[in-house]
């Protein structure tokens, strides 16, 4: 062999290390990959995991939904909770706000409690796969159990109209929180979303009593959608810790729906517990989207007044809103929405942070648009140095404790 090919040999010889070289640093970023989901999903098995908040009812009203079987519809489903290894889950008898009179008032009220119906009968249906938890303690049997542990909480205080003795009918029902209002003012308080502005400026006279009747029963107080000043007030009169059950950082996300770092502070001080929010515009801000924007109208105008449809149609906008934004949107990721964790944690500590997804309110965000992908936040979390223990806090253990305490000040342990 001449000089020329010696020199061929040698070059060769160097694509083909480095090539095996490459082969080798891939394979060792797969198996490095691999061995954080394999930890994630023992972490799954041995801990707690909840969800504070989604909107799924909206699905169990219609006859047509089980959520006993894996659906293309929607984000949540008893199976697919069991594939992301999610153990708990808040569904939210949601109700939009509406009118202020009395035939509105009775009206949604009643929605309210055709919503609790429905929840109780989808796990009724179901209950070799779920079960109603009521109590803390409960979501612990449940999973050992192997069963999937349904929480009911309230999302917008307008079905108590101006009626203080709904509150007690809704916790005997089972509902273990009230997100004080929603996008609009109430009876009981501001909100922080409202084009009108302020009318009661924080907590009206009537939401204090709220407060401190959901305090005496042991229902946990939702300060998620509400304005700053409400915000600062129910912590006034609250006598033990509250949650956001689905709210991110205002640091992160410019959005009033989101909590700033001084409400955070005055949040630790309280011992209350924000549930981070995975809806895209709550943890990245938005970008223009001309293409989503357009079809969004194109449905809208469609479909008119949603006020104005049957629940036949009410579902049919909703499919096509979501078919929209899953075509079009750019969502924000999973590693933007353990930024907002890493954020608290550094503001206020590990003890005051938790996740609520919104799921089928609007959340989702790319790598994690349903419970089957809950697992993913996981695996972000451990591959930003968290320890079990912070994230078994992260899961569940924060967020046990605040209802705990609630538990304990109405005398209910």
């Amino acid at each position: 062999m001449g000089l020329r090919g010696i020199h061929l040999s040698i070059l060769t010889m160097r694509k083909l290390s480095y090539i095996i070289l490459c082969l080798i640093v891939l394979a060792g970023c797969t198996d490095s990959e691999k061995q954080l989901i394999r930890k994630a999903e023992k972490i799954h098995k041995s801990i707690l995991t909840i969800d504070t908040h989604c909107d799924t009812p909206i699905n169990l009203m219609r006859s047509d939904f089980d959520p006993g079987k894996r659906n293309d519809l929607g984000c949540v489903d008893f199976p697919r909770m069991k594939e992301g290894g999610l153990d708990a889950e808040f569904f939210a008898v949601f109700i939009g706000q509406g009118p202020r009179d009395d035939s509105s008032y009775i009206k949604a009220h009643n929605r309210a409690l055709s919503i609790f119906e429905a929840i109780y009968k989808s796990v009724k249906n179901n209950s070799e796969m779920a079960e109603v938890a009521f109590y803390s303690d409960d979501a612990y049997r449940i999973k050992k159990g192997n069963k999937i542990a349904v929480f009911i909480g309230v999302e917008n205080g307008y079905p108590v109209g101006k009626d203080i003795s709904r509150i007690r009918q809704y916790y005997e029902l089972g509902a273990r929180y009230i997100t004080l209002c929603h996008s609009k003012n109430n009876d009981i308080c501001d909100s922080s979303t409202d084009p009108a502005g302020p009318e009661h400026n924080g907590l009206s006279r009537f939401g204090e009593e709220v407060v401190k009747e959901m305090n005496r029963l042991g229902m946990l107080v939702d300060v998620s959608h509400i304005s700053d000043e409400a915000f600062y007030d129910v912590l006034k009169v609250t006598k033990v810790p509250v949650i956001a059950s689905h709210s991110s950082c205002r640091a992160l996300c410019e959005n009033p729906r989101n909590l700033s770092d001084d409400m955070l502070l005055a949040l630790k001080d309280n011992g209350g517990v924000i549930q981070i929010c995975i809806l895209s515009n709550y943890i990245k801000p938005p970008e223009a989207n001309p293409e989503l924007d357009s079809a969004i109208n194109v449905i809208k105008r469609k479909y008119g007044d949603p006020s104005q449809l049957d629940e036949k149609q009410k579902a049919q906008l909703l499919n096509e809103m979501r078919a929209a934004r899953k075509k079009y949107e750019k969502l924000a990721t999973v590693k933007d929405a353990v930024n907002h964790i890493d954020h608290v944690v550094q503001v206020i500590g590990i003890d005051h942070v938790g996740i609520g997804t919104d799921f089928d309110g609007g959340g989702g965000i790319e790598g994690c648009r349903s419970v089957a992908e809950m697992k993913n936040i996981t695996v972000e979390l451990l591959r930003r140095g968290y320890s079990k223990k912070d994230i078994e806090k992260i899961w569940s253990g924060n967020f046990m404790r605040v209802l705990r305490k609630a538990e304990e000040y109405a005398g209910r342990r």
